[in-house]
């Protein structure tokens, strides 16, 4: 009779790797942290746009919302790759995430929202 190696889902799967995949996966990171740096001040730029924008048609511009909705969804995808919680390498290597969530309709700035 065989036995069969079986494991329950609560037990997390071993990952070994050679030390040429994990210094190779350790270069990738290396790249991504620099994307995510300027990825931070990128998404600093837009927020200062868009706060002298707003301060001057008193209301958001929607393309650059939607914009900076794909841009986070980037940065939290690195994020994710660079914390090994994610094996696909992000953009380049793959498809530009489109949005995660979509922007609030309205945006309100008389009151903070109330926590669903």
């Amino acid at each position: 009779m065989a036995t069969e190696n079986t494991q329950t889902s609560t037990q997390p799967v071993k990952a070994e790797g050679s030390r040429t995949g994990i210094l190779l996966r350790l270069l990738y990171t290396l790249l991504f942290l620099v994307v995510f740096e300027v990825l931070r001040f990128i998404v600093q730029l837009i927020v200062l746009v868009q706060y002298v924008l707003l301060l001057v048609t008193t209301k958001p511009n929607e393309k650059l919302r939607s914009f900076s909705n794909k841009v986070s969804v980037y940065a939290y995808r690195v994020l994710r790759y660079v914390t090994l919680n994610e094996n696909a390498r992000p953009y380049p290597f793959a498809e530009f995430p489109g949005d995660m969530d979509p922007p609030d309709q309205e945006v309100n700035f008389e009151q903070s929202p109330k926590v669903k």
